[in-house]
């Protein structure tokens, strides 16, 4: 495991670092926040494409959803571990540096003062990348007693539009925002996100419904309340997300369309 966990740190690490000698080198124009918020976007890009993977051959290969499992979930639970925290890190030079890049004055040196404004702007990405290193990412690698992989695989699917996300993220950055490139982006972070943040849910529960022999709506009254619970904390906030992005995405289609 630690093996695993270390090659993690350097994995992610070493391509956050990387992409942004490679970007300062190569696009000599780019600001500090081109550099870092493009290298940002790309490492979210890359470990959200290994999650969604890892997620579709674990939730493919369990045919009984309980108690099946499959290696490389565990690998990856292990190996994806540390992106997390190194993508907090990400978050927070890419948001120093573009205030800095404004003008603002309390951004000359990093202080507490730019973390606490850190922490108010971003409050709702710190909580997310929080919980999943205190809570989910625990739960899954030690205290599921091996059960319940396909359920960890299709979670894991969820990460799929946050591929497309950030895609969208560094489009804009690099100024192409105006491009067909960016609108036929945004068409694919709407679908990916419905189908595999929102109907993911609602699958599961059919999943566990055919498998068990029990009508989809009566799934929930037989699962644990803290499984509906789970569930639930995590839904919600998916709905909200995919509300942010259709306004994102009328503003991409209003703006090409004037």
């Amino acid at each position: 495991m630690l093996k695993t966990l270390a090659c993690g740190v350097v994995t992610f690490a070493g391509l956050y670092v990387g992409f942004r000698k490679v970007f300062k080198w190569t696009f000599t124009r780019w600001s500090d926040a081109d550099v870092l918020i493009v290298s940002e976007r790309l490492l979210d890009a890359i470990h959200a494409s290994l999650a969604t993977a890892t997620g579709v051959i674990t939730a493919m290969s369990c045919k009984r959803i309980m108690t099946d499992s499959h290696w490389v979930l565990s690998e990856f639970l292990v190996f994806g571990y540390p992106y997390s925290a190194i993508d907090l890190y990400a978050t927070y030079m890419s948001h120093y540096h573009t205030q800095r890049l404004r003008g603002n004055s309390m951004y000359n040196k990093h202080s507490l003062m730019t973390l606490k404004a850190f922490l108010s702007h971003y409050w709702l990405t710190v909580l997310h990348h929080l919980g999943v290193l205190g809570i989910l990412l625990p739960i899954g690698m030690f205290y599921r007693r091996g059960l319940g992989d396909f359920f960890v695989g299709c979670l894991f699917i969820t990460e799929l539009s946050v591929a497309f996300v950030a895609i969208s993220k560094i489009i804009v950055q690099v100024g192409l925002e105006n491009t067909r490139l960016h609108k036929i982006n945004s068409i694919l972070v709407l679908i990916t996100f419905i189908m595999c943040r929102i109907l993911i849910f609602p699958y599961m529960y059919w999943k566990y419904g055919r498998d068990f022999g029990i009508p989809l709506h009566k799934v929930p009254a037989h699962l644990p309340w803290h499984c509906n619970a789970g569930n639930l904390a995590i839904l919600v906030p998916q709905v909200y997300w995919f509300y942010l992005q259709l306004k994102k995405a009328q503003r991409v289609f209003r703006h090409k369309k004037d």
